[in-house]
Protein backbone atom coordinates (compact mmCIF):
# COMPACT_ATOMS: atom_id res chain seq x y z
CA UNK A 1 0.00 0.00 0.00
CA UNK A 2 1.59 3.48 -1.06
CA UNK A 3 2.39 5.57 1.47
CA UNK A 4 1.27 9.38 2.44
CA UNK A 5 3.34 11.33 0.67
CA UNK A 6 2.68 14.00 3.66
CA UNK A 7 4.79 11.28 6.12
CA UNK A 8 7.85 11.58 7.48
CA UNK A 9 10.29 8.82 6.05
CA UNK A 10 12.31 7.26 9.16
CA UNK A 11 15.04 9.88 10.42
CA UNK A 12 18.17 9.98 8.86
CA UNK A 13 19.08 9.42 13.18
CA UNK A 14 17.67 6.54 14.02
CA UNK A 15 18.65 4.22 9.77
CA UNK A 16 22.14 4.81 10.89
CA UNK A 17 21.89 4.11 14.67
CA UNK A 18 19.99 0.57 13.18
CA UNK A 19 22.58 0.28 10.07
CA UNK A 20 24.55 -2.99 10.93
CA UNK A 21 27.34 -0.83 9.41
CA UNK A 22 28.65 2.20 10.19
CA UNK A 23 29.21 3.86 6.80
CA UNK A 24 29.47 7.04 5.74
CA UNK A 25 30.13 8.55 9.64
CA UNK A 26 32.11 11.06 8.45
CA UNK A 27 30.50 12.31 5.31
CA UNK A 28 26.96 12.31 6.64
CA UNK A 29 27.98 14.40 9.71
CA UNK A 30 26.37 17.92 7.84
CA UNK A 31 22.45 15.68 7.44
CA UNK A 32 22.58 14.53 10.77
CA UNK A 33 22.94 18.40 11.83
CA UNK A 34 20.11 19.32 9.39
CA UNK A 35 18.15 16.23 11.11
CA UNK A 36 18.98 16.99 15.20
CA UNK A 37 16.48 16.80 17.79
CA UNK A 38 16.44 20.50 18.25
CA UNK A 39 15.73 21.23 14.41
CA UNK A 40 12.97 18.68 14.41
CA UNK A 41 11.42 20.17 17.74
CA UNK A 42 11.25 23.92 16.49
CA UNK A 43 9.32 22.78 13.28
CA UNK A 44 5.55 23.20 14.07
CA UNK A 45 3.81 19.82 13.00
CA UNK A 46 0.78 21.24 12.37
CA UNK A 47 2.22 24.16 9.85
CA UNK A 48 -0.44 23.67 6.77
CA UNK A 49 0.22 20.98 4.09
CA UNK A 50 -0.50 20.88 0.81
CA UNK A 51 -3.26 18.33 -0.33
CA UNK A 52 -2.85 15.65 -2.95
CA UNK A 53 -5.36 16.63 -5.04
CA UNK A 54 -7.16 19.98 -5.60
CA UNK A 55 -8.96 20.42 -2.58
CA UNK A 56 -12.76 21.88 -3.03
CA UNK A 57 -12.65 22.31 0.91
CA UNK A 58 -10.56 23.84 2.92
CA UNK A 59 -12.69 22.20 6.22
CA UNK A 60 -15.55 20.51 7.60
CA UNK A 61 -17.85 21.06 10.19
CA UNK A 62 -19.64 18.01 11.38
CA UNK A 63 -23.00 18.21 13.22
CA UNK A 64 -22.95 14.85 14.81
CA UNK A 65 -27.15 13.87 16.02
CA UNK A 66 -26.23 11.51 19.10
CA UNK A 67 -28.78 8.25 19.02
CA UNK A 68 -29.64 8.19 15.79
CA UNK A 69 -31.92 10.39 13.72
CA UNK A 70 -34.83 8.34 11.86
CA UNK A 71 -34.21 8.41 8.13
CA UNK A 72 -38.13 8.07 7.13
CA UNK A 73 -39.07 10.93 9.36
CA UNK A 74 -36.84 13.61 8.42
CA UNK A 75 -35.81 13.51 4.67
CA UNK A 76 -36.94 10.32 3.31
CA UNK A 77 -40.38 9.88 2.95
CA UNK A 78 -42.16 6.26 2.15
CA UNK A 79 -45.49 6.65 1.01
CA UNK A 80 -45.77 2.77 1.03
CA UNK A 81 -45.05 2.90 5.10
CA UNK A 82 -47.75 5.44 5.73
CA UNK A 83 -50.30 2.94 3.47
CA UNK A 84 -49.21 -0.54 5.04
CA UNK A 85 -49.05 0.93 8.70
CA UNK A 86 -49.17 -1.79 11.04
CA UNK A 87 -48.79 -4.28 8.43
CA UNK A 88 -45.78 -6.95 9.06
CA UNK A 89 -42.40 -5.57 7.29
CA UNK A 90 -42.77 -7.82 4.06
CA UNK A 91 -39.07 -8.81 3.22
CA UNK A 92 -36.84 -10.42 5.98
CA UNK A 93 -35.24 -8.35 8.77
CA UNK A 94 -31.85 -7.95 9.46
CA UNK A 95 -29.88 -11.45 11.21
CA UNK A 96 -28.45 -8.99 13.34
CA UNK A 97 -30.65 -6.49 15.26
CA UNK A 98 -30.49 -4.38 18.39
CA UNK A 99 -33.96 -5.37 20.05
CA UNK A 100 -36.65 -6.98 18.11
CA UNK A 101 -39.53 -5.16 16.81
CA UNK A 102 -43.17 -5.74 15.31
CA UNK A 103 -45.15 -3.93 12.78
CA UNK A 104 -44.23 -1.39 10.32
CA UNK A 105 -45.37 2.18 11.97
CA UNK A 106 -45.64 5.49 9.58
CA UNK A 107 -44.07 8.58 10.25
CA UNK A 108 -46.12 10.93 12.50
CA UNK A 109 -45.36 13.91 10.51
CA UNK A 110 -46.13 14.95 6.81
CA UNK A 111 -43.39 15.80 4.54
CA UNK A 112 -43.43 18.02 1.75
CA UNK A 113 -40.80 18.98 -1.52
CA UNK A 114 -39.40 22.76 -0.95
CA UNK A 115 -36.82 24.60 -2.99
CA UNK A 116 -36.19 25.29 -6.58
CA UNK A 117 -34.79 21.16 -6.07
CA UNK A 118 -37.94 20.26 -4.41
CA UNK A 119 -36.14 17.94 -1.85
CA UNK A 120 -38.57 16.39 0.73
CA UNK A 121 -38.59 17.93 4.20
CA UNK A 122 -40.58 16.21 6.99
CA UNK A 123 -42.73 18.96 9.65
CA UNK A 124 -39.84 18.24 12.41
CA UNK A 125 -37.41 20.49 10.11
CA UNK A 126 -39.63 23.71 8.57
CA UNK A 127 -36.39 26.36 8.80
CA UNK A 128 -33.77 23.77 6.91
CA UNK A 129 -36.50 23.19 4.44
CA UNK A 130 -35.53 27.01 3.58
CA UNK A 131 -32.17 25.96 2.47
CA UNK A 132 -32.72 22.65 0.97
CA UNK A 133 -30.95 24.03 -2.24
CA UNK A 134 -27.63 23.71 -0.70
CA UNK A 135 -28.40 20.42 0.46
CA UNK A 136 -26.50 17.16 -1.38
CA UNK A 137 -28.61 14.35 0.86
CA UNK A 138 -27.01 10.84 0.58
CA UNK A 139 -30.51 8.28 1.20
CA UNK A 140 -28.13 4.97 1.08
CA UNK A 141 -25.51 5.32 3.94
CA UNK A 142 -25.35 2.25 5.25
CA UNK A 143 -22.70 0.84 8.28
CA UNK A 144 -22.34 -2.39 9.98
CA UNK A 145 -23.18 -2.34 13.52
CA UNK A 146 -26.27 -2.11 15.58
CA UNK A 147 -24.99 -1.01 18.51
CA UNK A 148 -24.00 2.36 19.80
CA UNK A 149 -20.46 2.20 20.85
CA UNK A 150 -19.57 0.32 17.47
CA UNK A 151 -21.39 1.96 15.38
CA UNK A 152 -19.90 5.62 16.78
CA UNK A 153 -16.59 4.31 16.63
CA UNK A 154 -17.20 3.33 12.71
CA UNK A 155 -18.13 6.78 12.63
CA UNK A 156 -15.80 8.42 13.48
CA UNK A 157 -12.48 6.39 12.96
CA UNK A 158 -13.60 3.78 10.40
CA UNK A 159 -13.31 0.98 12.92
CA UNK A 160 -15.89 -0.74 15.33
CA UNK A 161 -13.36 -3.11 17.08
CA UNK A 162 -9.98 -1.61 17.28
CA UNK A 163 -8.81 2.00 18.62
CA UNK A 164 -8.00 4.02 15.86
CA UNK A 165 -7.43 7.65 15.01
CA UNK A 166 -10.55 9.86 14.22
CA UNK A 167 -11.74 11.11 11.22
CA UNK A 168 -10.76 14.92 12.49
CA UNK A 169 -7.15 13.21 13.36
CA UNK A 170 -6.01 12.38 9.85
CA UNK A 171 -7.44 15.53 8.69
CA UNK A 172 -5.44 17.43 10.98
CA UNK A 173 -2.71 14.80 10.44
CA UNK A 174 -2.59 14.98 6.66
CA UNK A 175 -3.43 18.70 6.12
CA UNK A 176 -1.98 20.64 9.20
CA UNK A 177 -3.85 23.58 10.30
CA UNK A 178 -4.08 27.49 8.74
CA UNK A 179 -3.93 29.05 12.27
CA UNK A 180 -0.25 27.86 14.28
CA UNK A 181 -2.26 29.66 17.18
CA UNK A 182 -5.24 27.02 17.17
CA UNK A 183 -5.49 23.24 16.97
CA UNK A 184 -6.63 21.65 14.18
CA UNK A 185 -9.45 19.70 15.29
CA UNK A 186 -12.10 20.91 18.01
CA UNK A 187 -15.08 18.65 19.08
CA UNK A 188 -17.40 21.19 20.93
CA UNK A 189 -19.75 18.86 24.15
CA UNK A 190 -19.26 15.86 23.10
CA UNK A 191 -20.38 12.75 24.20
CA UNK A 192 -18.26 10.58 27.01
CA UNK A 193 -20.43 7.87 26.14
CA UNK A 194 -20.52 5.05 23.77
CA UNK A 195 -16.55 5.12 23.27
CA UNK A 196 -15.82 8.56 24.73
CA UNK A 197 -12.84 10.11 23.99
CA UNK A 198 -11.84 7.62 21.56
CA UNK A 199 -13.94 9.11 19.09
CA UNK A 200 -11.69 11.99 19.25
CA UNK A 201 -8.96 10.69 19.72
CA UNK A 202 -5.15 10.62 17.64
CA UNK A 203 -4.69 6.98 18.92
CA UNK A 204 -1.36 6.06 17.30
CA UNK A 205 -0.94 9.37 14.85
CA UNK A 206 1.57 11.96 16.69
CA UNK A 207 -0.47 13.22 19.75
CA UNK A 208 -1.15 16.72 18.62
CA UNK A 209 -3.51 15.48 15.81
CA UNK A 210 -5.35 14.71 18.98
CA UNK A 211 -9.07 16.52 19.19
CA UNK A 212 -8.78 19.22 21.47
CA UNK A 213 -12.78 19.08 23.76
CA UNK A 214 -14.79 21.97 24.51
CA UNK A 215 -16.57 20.78 27.56
CA UNK A 216 -18.70 17.87 26.84
CA UNK A 217 -22.44 17.03 26.71
CA UNK A 218 -23.53 17.51 30.22
CA UNK A 219 -21.90 21.13 30.26
CA UNK A 220 -23.91 23.78 28.68
CA UNK A 221 -22.22 25.10 25.58
CA UNK A 222 -21.93 29.09 27.92
CA UNK A 223 -20.19 27.31 30.03
CA UNK A 224 -17.54 24.63 28.17
CA UNK A 225 -14.13 25.67 27.82
CA UNK A 226 -10.57 24.45 27.13
CA UNK A 227 -9.73 22.98 30.70
CA UNK A 228 -6.62 25.51 32.34
CA UNK A 229 -6.43 27.79 28.90
CA UNK A 230 -5.75 30.86 31.61
CA UNK A 231 -3.02 31.03 34.22
CA UNK A 232 -3.80 33.77 36.78
CA UNK A 233 -1.07 33.40 38.71
CA UNK A 234 1.46 33.93 36.38
CA UNK A 235 1.95 36.35 33.71
CA UNK A 236 2.72 35.63 30.35
CA UNK A 237 6.27 36.53 30.39
CA UNK A 238 7.49 34.05 32.94
CA UNK A 239 5.42 31.34 31.41
CA UNK A 240 7.26 32.45 28.43
CA UNK A 241 10.63 32.34 30.13
CA UNK A 242 10.10 28.83 31.65
CA UNK A 243 9.07 27.16 28.90
CA UNK A 244 12.01 28.29 27.00
CA UNK A 245 13.94 26.57 29.80
CA UNK A 246 12.16 23.24 29.75
CA UNK A 247 12.46 23.70 26.00
CA UNK A 248 16.03 23.65 26.40
CA UNK A 249 16.55 21.15 28.62
CA UNK A 250 13.77 18.60 26.73
CA UNK A 251 16.04 19.53 23.88
CA UNK A 252 19.63 18.34 25.97
CA UNK A 253 17.90 15.66 26.23
CA UNK A 254 16.93 15.32 22.82
CA UNK A 255 20.71 15.65 21.94
CA UNK A 256 21.76 12.79 23.52
CA UNK A 257 19.19 9.88 23.04
CA UNK A 258 18.43 10.52 19.48
CA UNK A 259 14.59 10.79 18.04
CA UNK A 260 11.93 10.76 20.82
CA UNK A 261 8.31 11.56 19.24
CA UNK A 262 6.93 11.05 22.43
CA UNK A 263 9.07 13.78 23.97
CA UNK A 264 8.77 16.30 20.74
CA UNK A 265 4.87 15.82 20.14
CA UNK A 266 4.89 16.84 24.28
CA UNK A 267 7.47 20.02 23.74
CA UNK A 268 5.00 20.93 20.66
CA UNK A 269 1.99 20.70 22.71
CA UNK A 270 3.81 22.91 25.30
CA UNK A 271 4.01 25.46 22.66
CA UNK A 272 0.72 25.00 21.51
CA UNK A 273 -0.90 25.26 24.49
CA UNK A 274 0.89 28.42 25.16
CA UNK A 275 -0.27 30.30 22.01
CA UNK A 276 -3.66 29.01 22.06
CA UNK A 277 -3.73 31.07 25.39
CA UNK A 278 -3.94 34.58 23.23
CA UNK A 279 -6.21 33.16 20.53
CA UNK A 280 -8.95 30.71 21.56
CA UNK A 281 -10.48 33.05 24.07
CA UNK A 282 -11.34 35.19 20.99
CA UNK A 283 -13.07 32.51 19.75
CA UNK A 284 -15.32 31.06 22.27
CA UNK A 285 -16.13 34.92 23.26
CA UNK A 286 -19.47 35.95 21.32
CA UNK A 287 -20.20 39.01 23.03
CA UNK A 288 -18.96 41.13 19.64
CA UNK A 289 -21.11 38.99 17.27
CA UNK A 290 -24.34 41.32 16.16
CA UNK A 291 -28.15 40.63 18.07
CA UNK A 292 -28.94 39.70 14.64
CA UNK A 293 -26.30 37.39 14.66
CA UNK A 294 -27.07 35.82 17.46
CA UNK A 295 -30.60 36.02 16.46
CA UNK A 296 -29.92 33.81 13.35
CA UNK A 297 -28.94 31.03 15.57
CA UNK A 298 -31.55 31.01 18.32
CA UNK A 299 -29.62 32.18 20.73
CA UNK A 300 -32.45 34.44 21.76
CA UNK A 301 -34.39 31.52 22.76
CA UNK A 302 -33.74 29.15 25.35
CA UNK A 303 -35.13 26.16 23.47
CA UNK A 304 -32.74 26.75 20.91
CA UNK A 305 -29.44 28.77 22.02
CA UNK A 306 -27.51 26.03 23.50
CA UNK A 307 -26.84 24.38 20.20
CA UNK A 308 -27.03 27.56 18.35
CA UNK A 309 -24.14 28.78 20.77
CA UNK A 310 -22.36 25.29 19.79
CA UNK A 311 -22.84 26.45 15.84
CA UNK A 312 -21.93 29.95 16.39
CA UNK A 313 -18.90 29.07 17.97
CA UNK A 314 -18.15 26.54 14.82
CA UNK A 315 -18.45 29.42 11.96
CA UNK A 316 -15.87 30.90 14.29
CA UNK A 317 -13.22 28.67 14.41
CA UNK A 318 -14.01 27.71 10.69
CA UNK A 319 -13.05 31.04 9.92
CA UNK A 320 -9.90 31.04 12.09
CA UNK A 321 -8.55 28.35 10.26
CA UNK A 322 -9.31 25.38 12.59
CA UNK A 323 -9.48 22.32 9.83
CA UNK A 324 -11.86 19.99 11.51
CA UNK A 325 -14.85 21.02 14.15
CA UNK A 326 -17.42 18.70 15.31
CA UNK A 327 -20.43 19.93 17.16
CA UNK A 328 -22.77 17.36 18.80
CA UNK A 329 -26.33 17.50 19.72
CA UNK A 330 -26.51 14.85 22.92
CA UNK A 331 -29.08 14.75 25.72
CA UNK A 332 -28.30 12.63 28.59
CA UNK A 333 -32.45 11.94 29.09
CA UNK A 334 -33.53 11.49 25.73
CA UNK A 335 -31.15 12.29 22.62
CA UNK A 336 -32.43 10.77 19.30
CA UNK A 337 -32.65 7.01 20.59
CA UNK A 338 -36.53 7.02 20.77
CA UNK A 339 -37.25 3.31 21.35
CA UNK A 340 -40.41 4.23 22.73
CA UNK A 341 -42.52 7.76 22.19
CA UNK A 342 -40.51 8.56 19.19
CA UNK A 343 -42.71 11.95 18.46
CA UNK A 344 -42.40 13.50 22.05
CA UNK A 345 -38.64 12.95 21.27
CA UNK A 346 -37.51 13.73 17.86
CA UNK A 347 -39.90 16.91 18.13
CA UNK A 348 -37.85 18.09 21.16
CA UNK A 349 -34.59 17.43 19.75
CA UNK A 350 -35.57 18.98 16.09
CA UNK A 351 -36.84 22.08 18.04
CA UNK A 352 -32.91 22.49 19.26
CA UNK A 353 -31.66 22.25 16.29
CA UNK A 354 -33.45 23.01 13.74
CA UNK A 355 -32.58 26.84 13.37
CA UNK A 356 -29.42 26.78 14.48
CA UNK A 357 -28.40 24.40 11.55
CA UNK A 358 -30.30 27.05 9.64
CA UNK A 359 -29.01 30.13 10.68
CA UNK A 360 -25.17 28.29 10.36
CA UNK A 361 -25.62 27.67 6.71
CA UNK A 362 -26.97 31.02 6.25
CA UNK A 363 -24.51 32.51 7.88
CA UNK A 364 -21.44 30.88 6.34
CA UNK A 365 -23.02 31.37 2.71
CA UNK A 366 -23.42 35.29 3.73
CA UNK A 367 -19.95 35.73 4.68
CA UNK A 368 -18.45 33.62 1.51
CA UNK A 369 -17.57 30.28 3.93
CA UNK A 370 -20.00 28.16 2.89
CA UNK A 371 -17.74 27.92 -0.49
CA UNK A 372 -15.05 26.13 0.99
CA UNK A 373 -16.26 24.81 4.23
CA UNK A 374 -18.23 21.15 3.68
CA UNK A 375 -21.01 20.80 6.47
CA UNK A 376 -21.64 17.12 7.35
CA UNK A 377 -24.46 16.47 9.26
CA UNK A 378 -25.74 12.71 10.50
CA UNK A 379 -25.99 9.94 13.16
CA UNK A 380 -24.32 6.77 13.45
CA UNK A 381 -26.77 5.20 12.09
CA UNK A 382 -30.90 5.39 11.23
CA UNK A 383 -34.09 3.94 12.76
CA UNK A 384 -36.40 0.88 11.88
CA UNK A 385 -39.92 1.43 9.90
CA UNK A 386 -41.21 -0.84 11.99
CA UNK A 387 -42.26 -0.26 15.67
CA UNK A 388 -40.35 -1.13 18.92
CA UNK A 389 -42.30 -0.45 22.40
CA UNK A 390 -45.20 0.43 20.09
CA UNK A 391 -44.48 4.27 19.57
CA UNK A 392 -40.96 4.04 19.12
CA UNK A 393 -38.34 2.46 15.85
CA UNK A 394 -34.60 0.87 16.95
CA UNK A 395 -31.78 1.62 15.74
CA UNK A 396 -31.26 0.44 12.03
CA UNK A 397 -27.44 0.62 10.37
CA UNK A 398 -28.71 -1.37 7.25
CA UNK A 399 -30.39 2.19 5.52
CA UNK A 400 -29.93 5.81 6.48
CA UNK A 401 -29.57 9.48 5.45
CA UNK A 402 -26.26 11.82 5.84
CA UNK A 403 -26.15 15.31 4.19
CA UNK A 404 -23.39 17.63 2.94
CA UNK A 405 -23.60 21.15 2.16
CA UNK A 406 -20.92 23.29 0.57
CA UNK A 407 -17.34 22.54 0.03
CA UNK A 408 -17.95 21.69 -3.74
CA UNK A 409 -20.96 19.01 -3.42
CA UNK A 410 -24.04 19.51 -5.28
CA UNK A 411 -26.92 21.92 -3.57
CA UNK A 412 -30.84 20.30 -4.05
CA UNK A 413 -29.65 16.87 -5.22
CA UNK A 414 -30.65 13.24 -4.12
CA UNK A 415 -27.98 10.54 -3.90
CA UNK A 416 -29.10 6.97 -3.27
CA UNK A 417 -32.10 5.64 -2.09
CA UNK A 418 -33.67 2.98 0.42
CA UNK A 419 -36.10 0.34 -0.27
CA UNK A 420 -39.49 0.78 -0.18
CA UNK A 421 -39.96 1.15 3.51
CA UNK A 422 -37.19 2.45 4.52
CA UNK A 423 -35.38 -0.28 5.97
CA UNK A 424 -32.00 -1.14 3.78
CA UNK A 425 -29.82 0.92 1.71
CA UNK A 426 -30.77 -0.08 -2.03
CA UNK A 427 -29.86 2.18 -4.36
CA UNK A 428 -26.29 3.53 -5.05
CA UNK A 429 -25.43 2.04 -1.68
CA UNK A 430 -22.60 4.32 0.58
CA UNK A 431 -20.45 2.50 2.87
CA UNK A 432 -19.37 4.42 6.07
CA UNK A 433 -15.68 4.09 4.33
CA UNK A 434 -17.28 5.42 1.21
CA UNK A 435 -18.53 8.51 3.34
CA UNK A 436 -15.19 8.69 4.79
CA UNK A 437 -12.96 8.36 1.05
CA UNK A 438 -16.08 11.32 -0.02
CA UNK A 439 -15.01 13.54 2.47
CA UNK A 440 -11.29 13.10 2.01
CA UNK A 441 -11.95 13.56 -1.54
CA UNK A 442 -13.44 17.09 -0.82
CA UNK A 443 -10.35 18.30 1.40
CA UNK A 444 -7.68 17.31 -1.84
CA UNK A 445 -6.40 14.04 0.32
CA UNK A 446 -6.74 10.90 -1.33
CA UNK A 447 -7.73 8.26 0.78
CA UNK A 448 -5.54 5.22 -0.39
CA UNK A 449 -2.53 7.59 0.24
CA UNK A 450 -3.36 9.03 3.73
CA UNK A 451 -1.67 6.14 5.23
CA UNK A 452 0.70 6.20 8.80
CA UNK A 453 3.12 3.17 9.71
CA UNK A 454 2.00 1.30 13.13
CA UNK A 455 2.78 -2.01 14.39
CA UNK A 456 4.12 -3.05 10.90
CA UNK A 457 1.41 -2.61 8.41
CA UNK A 458 0.05 0.96 6.81
CA UNK A 459 -3.15 2.16 8.15
CA UNK A 460 -5.94 4.39 6.86
CA UNK A 461 -9.11 6.04 7.61
CA UNK A 462 -11.17 3.66 5.02
CA UNK A 463 -8.78 0.58 6.11
CA UNK A 464 -8.31 -1.41 2.67
CA UNK A 465 -11.91 -0.03 1.20
CA UNK A 466 -13.74 2.90 0.31
CA UNK A 467 -14.93 4.37 -3.09
CA UNK A 468 -14.93 8.18 -3.46
CA UNK A 469 -18.91 8.80 -4.23
CA UNK A 470 -17.91 11.36 -7.24
CA UNK A 471 -21.63 12.02 -8.33
CA UNK A 472 -22.17 14.21 -5.56
CA UNK A 473 -19.47 16.50 -6.51
CA UNK A 474 -20.70 19.92 -8.57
Amino acid sequence: MPHNLLEPAVSRRTLLQQSAVGFGSLALASLLAQDSPSHAADENPLAAKLPHLVARAKRIIFLFMVGGVSQVDTFDPKPLLTRDDGKPFPFAKPRVQFNSTTNLLKSPWKFQQHGESGLWVSELFPHLAGRVDDLCMVHSVHGTNPAHGGAMMKLHTGSDNFIRPSIGSWISYGLGTDNANLPAFVTICPTLGHGGINNWSSAFLPAVNHGTPLGNASIPSDKARVKFIQNSRMPRELQRLLLDRLNARNRDYLTQTGPDAALEARINSFELAFRMQTEFPKVEVLSQESAATQKMYGMDNPVTANFGRMCLMARRFAESGVRFIQVSHSDSNVQWDQHSNLKEGHEKNAREVDLPIAGLLADLKQRGLLEDTLVWWGSEFGRTPTAESGNGRDHNPEGFTMWLAGGGVKGGFRYGATDDYGYYSAENKVHIHDFHATLLHALGLDHERLTYRHAGRDFRLTDVEGNVVSDVFA
